[in-house]
């Protein structure tokens, strides 16, 4: 298996894995347990992890579903300058 990032954010896991298998990638989260043993504070990243013939695609995968969130969330946020499409 194959890191694709590490993260202390339960729903950027969550939601990364989805992205993934919506593309057929399967993924796995690692060190889910060691979080939750030190009280699930948050202080023991998780990592998510891939098959390596898949980790290309991934990290391709990942990046433009990255950049499509930030940009709608841009156009969506009142507080933010306007964003030129």
């Amino acid at each position: 298996m194959i890191e694709l990032f590490r993260s202390n954010d339960p729903i950027e896991l969550s939601w990364a894995q989805s992205v993934l298998a919506d593309e057929g990638i399967a993924s796995h989260i690692f060190d889910y347990h060691a979080s939750i043993l030190e009280g699930s504070i948050g202080a023991l990243p998780r990592r998510l992890m891939v098959d390596p013939k898949d980790e290309s695609r991934a990290k391709y995968i990942l990046d433009i579903a990255r950049r499509e969130l930030d940009a709608h969330n841009a156009r969506h946020d009142p507080d933010a300058e306007e964003v030129q499409d």
